[in-house]
């Protein structure tokens, strides 16, 4: 890797990763869309549900992202054999936590939901969802291991490709299992938790076939029998669980979040959900550039070159930038023409409503979109934990926000999403501070 990198560079590492890490929100959103039409029941159940799965999902993705990190630092290095022993680590590791996950699900769930939810209904429908979704963590928390190896390598372009699989079958599936087309039967909620585990099989499937056919990867012995490294598995466990907590205490916040804001009512929580899918969508770029800038950084630091750390976090976070402004601008214009196509006619009073939200959401993307990548840096350098430590701090300030403009002052829902803003502000400049501190290098 050149000390120069170039946007083409970025965008070549960023894009694939962007697409690939969309592949929870692209399930979560194919499943919202369609539970949307079959009523009101199941689409609340789902907003509930799904946010609870992507919490689960993070879990396995933030070992990943330690995991990358390592084999990143590996292959900059050129210590090839190095990398594919960490693979290994990453990928017995990921199985391991996806059979605690598993059992977690089958009899944890009830009593968790049982003490979050008041609506009998969405406990119910939950349940049916988490039935048949459980059996996909095997696939999702593997196959993030499969990813963290070709990202790590910095050839992530068959994510591009398995990410576009996995959303054909998917909808496909929901389609023909939540309405019971094509002589199946209708399984509401259900069917779109099977059609989701049913996808990920596919791609996990899709990614070992290629990975065995990809001559490419044999100087890294991925297919040699692999033996518990315990001493490599406790430095990725060090490095990720700050990168575990931290989408945990973000997608948490975001759960307090929405029981808060049902305190102003519900068509104010059904804006949130409708928010929340349109925020889910245009982060994708950021999130790949962020995921993006954490192979760059490790590569760097391999090759002993952590002078050009902060450069191409300043690079990657105003591409970051560009791109993401780039699809939320036309949106703000053409809400309606973007929302109406998936929500039809009888959506269109709830984006009316929600139009002032959409305006603070832009706000949240322009500072997210910087402050993300900056952040992710931070944690790219080896100071996960310090990352944590940003993100707690931001949290707290977070829900005391939320809590007081809501409870105490009855605040409208557009200031209460101003609060990503302010979250995102201090993140960033607090993680931009520690960069330029130079505190890191002796990490290294």
């Amino acid at each position: 890797m050149r000390l120069r990198t170039t946007y083409k560079q970025i965008l070549t590492i960023s894009a694939p990763i962007m697409i690939g890490s969309a592949a929870q929100n692209i399930i979560t959103l194919t499943d919202r869309i369609f539970l949307f039409y079959l009523g009101v029941d199941d689409f609340a159940s789902i907003g509930f549900v799904s946010v609870f799965y992507l919490i689960v999902a993070a879990i396995g993705f933030g070992f990943s992202r330690g995991g990358q990190i390592l084999i990143a630092r590996s292959a900059g290095a050129r210590q090839d054999v190095e990398a594919g022993r960490t693979f290994h680590s990453v990928f017995m590791f990921e199985l391991f936590l996806s059979v605690f996950l598993f059992l977690f699900m089958t009899y944890g769930c009830y009593y968790l939901f049982e003490l979050l939810v008041d609506s009998e209904v969405v406990f119910a429908k939950s349940l049916e969802y988490v039935h048949t979704r459980k059996w996909g963590v095997f696939f999702s928390y593997t196959g993030v291991a499969l990813i963290s190896l070709y990202t790590g390598i910095a050839r992530p372009k068959f994510l591009i490709y398995d990410t576009i699989l996995l959303a054909v079958v998917n909808i496909v599936l929901d389609y023909v299992l939540i309405f019971g087309y094509w002589g199946f039967p209708e399984m509401g909620i259900a069917g779109a938790g099977l059609a989701s585990t049913l996808a990920e099989v596919a791609a996990f499937v899709a990614f070992v076939l290629y990975m065995i056919y990809d001559k490419e990867n044999r100087r890294y012995q991925i297919f040699r029998w692999p033996q518990i490294d315990w001493a490599l598995i406790k430095e990725q466990y060090k490095i990720s669980i700050p990168l575990v907590a931290q989408p945990l205490i973000g997608l948490g916040s975001w759960f307090l979040f929405m029981a808060i804001i049902e305190n102003l009512g519900e068509e104010a929580l059904a804006i949130t959900i409708l928010a929340q899918m349109v925020y889910l969508v245009l982060s994708i770029p950021t999130w790949g550039f962020s995921a993006g800038v954490g192979t760059l950084v490790g590569g760097f630091i391999g090759h002993k070159k952590r002078q050009a750390v902060i450069p191409i976090v300043w690079k990657t976070g105003i591409f970051s930038l560009l791109v993401t402004m780039a699809i939320t601008i036309p949106f703000l214009m053409f809400p309606y023409s973007v929302l109406t196509p998936f929500l039809g006619e009888e959506g269109i009073p709830l984006i009316q409503k929600a139009i002032p939200v959409f305006y603070v959401l832009a706000g949240t993307l322009f500072v997210f979109s910087l402050g993300s990548v900056v952040f992710s840096g931070v944690s790219g350098v080896g100071a996960s934990a310090y990352a944590l430590k940003i993100q707690t701090y931001g949290i707290v300030f977070y829900l005391a926000y939320i809590y007081i403009l809501v409870e105490y002052f009855q605040t409208s829902l557009a200031w209460a999403w101003a609060v990503e803003i302010f979250y995102w502000l201090i993140v960033g400049l607090w993680s931009l501070w520690y960069l330029y501190s130079r505190r890191w290098h002796g990490k290294l």
